[in-house]
């Protein structure tokens, strides 16, 4: 490896730069930048036929996606969510004005424990915000049992699960609404930008509307904001999407190849319980058995420009800008101790055996 060269947590895929500039060719010629164009719209459809859902938007990011669902749900009060997710599903909670209720993970995959659920819904509960953590699905039935049960509206986070399929369905198809991020990070982007999918016509209107400021020409509906993506955006969608299963299929080997390289006699890492599971490798964790150890590995692996994450750290019940702490043990000790490799669509076998050999090294 190259010294100079700095190995990153992921890295984003750029297509052939011909298959890009032969989309801008397009935006100057239609002279249409932002305003549903037309490269946004041929993005969007393809997603729609990706999903196998005609629920779907384009929107400016995944961020905006989980403020968009808070907001057309019309939720209040409390919502019942993970400690173990990026700070966007917590903050968005609090943006729209509600208040986060966090209940603790399963120790296998790290989603939220349906099993503690119930226990935390008052009257005051309007809604389950649930994220299928390194896009490994949350127990979507359950979660839904419950939501009918208590009268609950579901949304999930799927920001990491764009690719993944349970029982052949596509993750993102699940709840009221689910939202995913199209951020450079992620195993399929935009530069940045999003999705929203929604199950139902009524509420795919009032997304729609609330996307674009509240208005469709001078027709006002409703208070909206501006959740357009623009026609650039769209076009790095459309060049990166037709390299997806490759770029999966990468990941995969890679994925594979820590597997079989790294000691799981004094290391965990998350699985899923489902048997017809269709992974789409967004991530790479691994479980240490202390923070002094993964302060370690991280400091070596640093010193050869060798960047993991320790993603998701802290544990979201332990942001210092809530009112209230909410104890989640679980939680906040894998956060403590986890750490996400290098994983992405060029990934060498060269790297994933230096990391191995310093982790092995390290236990």
């Amino acid at each position: 490896m190259n010294p100079l060269e700095r190995i990153n947590v992921t890295k984003a895929f750029l297509p052939p730069i011909e298959e890009y500039q032969a989309y801008v060719e397009q935006i100057w010629h239609n002279g249409w930048l932002t305003n549903d164009g037309p490269l946004l719209l041929e993005l969007e459809k393809k997603l729609r036929a990706r999903l196998e859902n005609e629920r779907v938007l384009f929107v400016g990011n995944g961020t905006v996606a989980l403020q968009l669902a808070i907001k057309v749900l019309e939720l209040s009060g409390e919502i019942i969510t993970t400690p173990f997710s990026y700070c966007a599903t917590t903050t968005s909670i609090l943006w729209e004005n509600c208040t986060p209720i966090f209940t603790d993970i399963s120790a296998h995959d790290f989603n939220l424990d349906v099993e503690l659920i119930e226990a935390a819904i008052t009257s005051k509960t309007s809604a389950i915000l649930a994220t299928h953590v390194y896009g490994r699905p949350c127990d979507v039935k359950r979660i839904d049992e419950i939501a009918k049960k208590h009268d609950l509206k579901v949304i999930y986070d799927g920001a990491h699960a764009f690719g993944t399929k349970l029982n052949g369905v596509p993750v993102l198809n699940f709840g009221d609404i689910t939202t995913c991020s199209f951020h450079a990070t992620k195993v399929f982007h935009t530069t940045e930008g999003g999705c929203i999918v929604c199950n139902n016509d009524e509420l795919l209107t009032k997304l729609i509307q609330s996307r674009s400021f509240g208005h469709i020409n001078d027709n006002y509906f409703r208070v909206g904001i501006n959740g357009k993506n623009s026609e650039f955006h769209a076009a790095m969608g459309l060049s990166n999407l037709p390299h997806l299963n490759s770029i999966i299929a990468h990941r995969k080997k890679a994925s594979e190849l820590y597997d079989s390289n790294l000691n799981w006699d004094k290391l965990f890492k998350p699985f899923t319980k489902f048997d017809s599971f269709e992974y789409n490798y967004a991530y790479y964790p691994v479980v240490f058995n202390d923070e002094a150890t993964i302060m370690k590995v991280i400091k070596e692996l640093n010193a050869i420009s060798i960047y993991p994450r320790r993603y998701f750290y802290p544990a979201l019940n332990r942001l210092p800008y809530l009112k209230e702490s909410q104890s989640c043990p679980v939680s906040e000790k894998v956060a403590q101790n986890v750490l996400s490799l290098p994983l992405s669509h060029d990934t060498s076998t060269e790297i994933v055996e230096q990391i191995t050999k310093i982790i092995n090294a390290s236990l």
